[in-house]
């Protein structure tokens, strides 16, 4: 267990010993965090990358940790939890110095196996929203208390510094299926987060969390629209349960492309998210900054790492390369590794990606498209496998040399595959850093879209930190990087309206 939570002196003595470095107060709870946290969406506990990456990013000043009990089937907060605790013990951190955000609502995986035994049983969780197969969700005290009590085992806590509740307005997008009137929907909505913020005064009490709020994709949208997420009526629900409450941090996506946040004057009174948070003193997080919606577009806010000009033919090419590496594997070295047949034929169906990348590799709409399969499907199915081969088949000279050839006809081949698309995607990256420095001064420059992309967040007033997934040490030194670029953050109201007409 690892006692104390993060104070107001102690972060901001952290940052002051690794500055400069960009940072920012996170609103009334007075910690003062940089102005980029590290984003644990896609990160678990047992990848040894990931944990490198964040013990790098905290002993080089990034204070700021924001996870989720749901993300990996709650391995995020355990890989979290380790790390942590190793450095904590080793004295290379001080629990004093970090911020540490986790969230609940999500019932996937684990919890969502739970929920149908406790409803097996006839003990549901009480205001359980059945939102799909495999998901629900659940805001109800008695969710909350269970799920504050698994996220601290899991990170090794005494105290959370901020307990966010996960997207709540699922209940809304539930209700607009069930055919529930926009105004009794609303009405049971606020209810629900009510009586949340009523049980998460008790855990502030007890002393499980320090502060708490919500991360909503709904708070920049239209006021109509029927899954708006009011920051205004939130704020007003805080008030009245007590005079002293601790809501104190809002988490909402905002990035070049979707900008409701600081143009879309949605609040009752007439103010943007971030006017009224600002007005308020919320802390603000970011995420998704470097992931765009753009209509139904997904529009990645990087550069690309592929040469251009790949053709038709190299690719085949490489896919067979990768085809007949994966043959080796499965005629070869597999039957040499004793699992049964069951779960041999699991690691054939996750391993095996040739045939599905020959079949698929044309459909792909452009680079964003095939990145999205990459990293959010092909890449984790035979990072698991191999995992699993470094825990299970330890010692086999003729897989360790099959590994290294395999990684690097893997690499030849998505190389190539990101090629088809590099020469579009360049031309597209260099519109929007084109649009950027017309927009404003201070987001021009050399640097690397990602970098220009989190500088345009993190200079515009009212913005406390952005998360940026950081999974591996090179998007840690990126980030590092620009967060020792000098910028002031002020109003910038006039440059993203330039900016959203430019784009």
């Amino acid at each position: 267990m690892i006692h104390g939570c993060a104070s107001a002196a102690g972060t901001r003595e952290w940052l002051d010993f690794h500055g400069p470095l960009a940072c920012a107060p996170l609103g009334r709870t007075r910690l003062m965090t940089s102005a980029a946290g590290f984003g644990c969406y896609r990160i678990s506990a047992g990848v040894s990358l990931h944990a490198r990456a964040l013990q790098h990013a905290l002993a080089s000043g990034i204070n700021l940790i924001d996870t989720s009990a749901n993300y990996g089937d709650g391995g995020s907060e355990e890989l979290v939890g380790q790390v942590l605790a190793h450095m904590i013990e080793s004295g290379e951190l001080r629990r004093e110095a970090v911020a540490v955000v986790s969230k609940a609502g999500y019932l996937q995986g684990q919890n969502y196996a739970e929920s149908q035994e406790r409803q097996r049983r006839g003990q549901p969780f009480p205001d359980l929203v059945p939102y799909g197969e495999g998901l629900e969700h659940c805001i109800h005290p008695e969710f909350l208390q269970d799920q504050l009590t698994r996220s601290l085992e899991r990170l090794q806590l005494e105290t959370l510094d901020v307990f966010l509740l996960h997207n709540p307005e699922y209940y809304l997008g539930w209700a607009v299926k069930k055919g529930v009137s926009s105004g009794d929907a609303q009405a049971e909505y606020y209810r629900r987060i009510e009586n949340a913020f009523r049980h998460l005064e008790t855990e502030a009490a007890d002393g499980r969390i320090r502060w708490y709020g919500i991360s909503s994709n709904t708070f920049p949208v239209a006021a109509p629209d029927p899954q708006f997420t009011c920051v205004e009526r939130v704020w007003e629900i805080a008030q009245s349960i007590s005079g002293n409450h601790h809501f104190g941090v809002v988490q909402l996506p905002m990035n070049l492309f979707e900008n409701g946040a600081v143009l879309s004057p949605n609040q009752p009174s007439g103010l943007t998210v971030l006017e009224f948070a600002r007005q308020k003193n919320l802390g603000v997080l970011i995420n998704r900054p470097l992931n765009a919606f753009a209509g139904n577009r997904l529009v990645r806010l990087a550069e690309v790492d592929e040469n251009a000009g790949v053709s038709a033919e190299e690719v085949d090419e490489r896919i067979q390369a990768l085809a007949d590496s994966e043959k080796v594997f499965i005629s070869r070295i597999l039957p040499e590794l004793g699992v049964d047949s069951s779960l041999s034929a699991r690691i054939q169906a996750q391993l095996l990606a040739a045939e599905a990348l020959r079949q698929a590799w044309r459909s792909f709409s452009g680079h964003d498209h095939w990145r999205q399969v990459r990293d959010e499907y092909l890449l984790p199915r035979i990072r698991g496998v191999m995992e699993f081969l470094d825990a299970h088949a330890a010692g086999s000279r003729e897989l360790s040399a099959w590994r290294d050839a395999y990684a690097g006809v893997l690499d030849a081949a998505l190389k190539s595959l990101g090629g088809v698309h590099a020469q579009a995607a360049a031309q597209k990256t260099a519109g929007i850093k084109s649009a950027l420095a017309a927009a404003d001064p201070e987001w021009a420059g050399g640097a690397a879209l990602s970098r220009l992309a989190i500088r345009a967040l993190r200079s515009t007033e009212g913005v406390s930190c952005v998360l940026v997934g950081m999974r591996q040490l090179q998007y840690v030194g990126d980030v590092l990087a620009e967060l020792k670029k000098p910028v002031v953050q002020s109003n910038r109201l006039a440059s993203w309206q330039r900016l959203a007409q430019l784009i």
